[in-house]
């Protein structure tokens, strides 16, 4: 971390990265320097400050590898254990990204 990002905060320094592309939690995790079970945390309060501005953080949901099923209805940012239908843990990761859009939207 550079010098003058030392007292930038961590969900500031998230939200620079997820405005440049969407990112996995093991990418913003080695990218800010927060442990990947941290990101999750970070991402739900980055949710709610985005609002105010009229953005919002998109995921892209995590697909299970084996049989290809998509979790489409899963409102947790973490990661989830293992696929409920196969019940494979081949999963590729979520990724989150910064979108605009209309006022009060959340996580999409």
């Amino acid at each position: 971390m550079a010098l003058s990002e030392r007292h930038v905060t961590i969900r500031s320094q998230l939200r620079r990265v997820l405005a440049e592309g969407p990112r996995t939690a093991r990418e913003l995790s080695a990218r800010v320097g927060i442990g990947e079970k941290e990101v999750a945390g970070h991402l739900r309060h980055l949710a709610r400050s985005l609002r105010q501005s009229g953005e919002r953080l998109h995921v892209e949901p995590t697909r299970c590898l084996a049989c290809g099923f998509v979790f489409k209805e899963r409102t947790r940012l973490d990661k989830p254990s293992r696929c409920p239908e196969c019940k494979s843990e081949r999963l590729a990761a979520s990724r989150f990204v910064i979108v605009g859009g209309p006022r009060g939207a959340g996580v999409s």
